[in-house]
């Protein structure tokens, strides 16, 4: 008898379509909100999340510092929640990314960013949750159910979200495509496997993942997930970032994952790649391999902001099927629930 999969693996398997029902049903709000923001045009956006939605945020992050040459800062949802403090937001504007929309401090935060002046955006699954109420648009992921713990689809979604609307804003129509083709794209990309990843894992409890730009976003979060699902202690660094210091702990067969986009950083994480593999890692890169370093299946998207979702669409699945070997159930990660709320 085949056994049943995870609720995890079914929504990572939903992907595609839930990418697809965002795009179709969520255009209007998506364009609105770029829409108020041409008018703006803000000096900075800030962004408030926490946990793989700020994993979201960094990937926007690079994503506007890249297509429009807005700077992006991450602001601390304590700043309004405990330590009670207004900040000079004029001709701001501030992105909350949560999941539920319930966490009390992203609510909060995101509340006193429109009281601060400026334009209030949220990416949320729930329109009719509390942080859509404190803003001034909310871009809805129509992604349905997410009953995992583990977020795959609404982070897929969310990232989709606030891509497509960095596209309209901005009015370029080659990412604008783009976007658009990923629902094909995913679908191959959860079809992947990373066997050779998963064999060099094995009984060990350490790892590193690595990226550089969008990229290292999507690193982040394959380090969460791998705590979240496998228990495993998985470190992320910025590919720039790891021979100052983190490389030192590496050891014969230290798995490191390197997740590389088809874009101007991909020959520097391979470089990276191939050091480390070098030292004696058992190195793994999504793109071309150098030196020691392992090539990994991947799916290209025809553009270097995309190309980063089909990459953790593929990881999503890959580290699913880890959680399982492992004899570990990918549904209830130990400690964790669905909706955390801080203060």
């Amino acid at each position: 008898m085949t056994p049943t999969p995870s609720l995890m693996r079914q929504e990572i398997d939903e992907i595609p379509q839930a990418v697809d029902r965002l795009l179709t049903d969520g255009a209007a709000a998506i364009d609105g909100a770029a829409a108020d923001l041409r008018v703006l045009d803000p000096a900075v956006l800030v962004t408030v999340a926490r946990g793989s939605s700020d994993h979201v945020c960094s990937f926007l992050k690079y994503a506007a510092e890249l297509e429009l040459g807005v700077p992006v800062a991450s602001v601390g949802p304590s700043v309004a929640s405990v330590y009670k403090r207004r900040m000079k937001l004029d001709r701001a504007a501030c992105l909350s990314v949560s999941q539920s929309g319930q966490s009390p401090d992203i609510v909060e935060m995101a509340r006193a960013a429109r009281r601060d002046g400026a334009l209030s955006l949220a990416i949320t699954n729930d329109p009719d949750s509390p942080l859509a109420a404190a803003c001034d648009r909310t871009l809805a992921l129509h992604a349905g159910p997410e009953r995992s713990v583990a977020a795959t689809k609404t982070f897929v979604c969310s990232a989709v979200a606030g891509l497509r609307m960095l596209a309209a804003w901005r009015g370029d129509a080659a990412l604008l495509n783009a976007v658009h083709a990923l629902p094909e794209a995913l679908a191959d990309a959860v079809a992947l496997d990373w066997p050779e990843l998963r064999a060099a894992i094995g009984p060990r409890t350490s790892l590193y993942t690595l990226g550089r730009g969008p990229s290292w976003a999507m690193s982040n979060e394959a380090a969460l997930k791998f705590k979240e699902t496998c228990l495993l202690h998985a470190e992320s660094y910025s590919s720039a970032e790891v021979l100052h210091g983190p490389v030192s702990i590496v050891d014969a067969g230290f798995p490191v994952l390197c997740l590389a986009a088809a874009d101007a950083a991909e020959p520097m994480v391979a470089d990276i790649a191939a050091q480390i593999a070098a030292k004696g890692a058992a190195a793994f890169i999504t793109g071309p391999a150098r030196g020691g370093a392992a090539s990994l299946a991947h799916v290209r998207t025809g553009h270097p902001l995309t190309d980063p979702l089909a990459l953790i669409a593929t990881f999503y699945a890959v580290v699913e099927r880890l959680a399982v070997e492992r004899g570990i159930d990918p549904d209830t990660p130990r400690h964790l629930k669905k909706v955390t709320q801080t203060v």
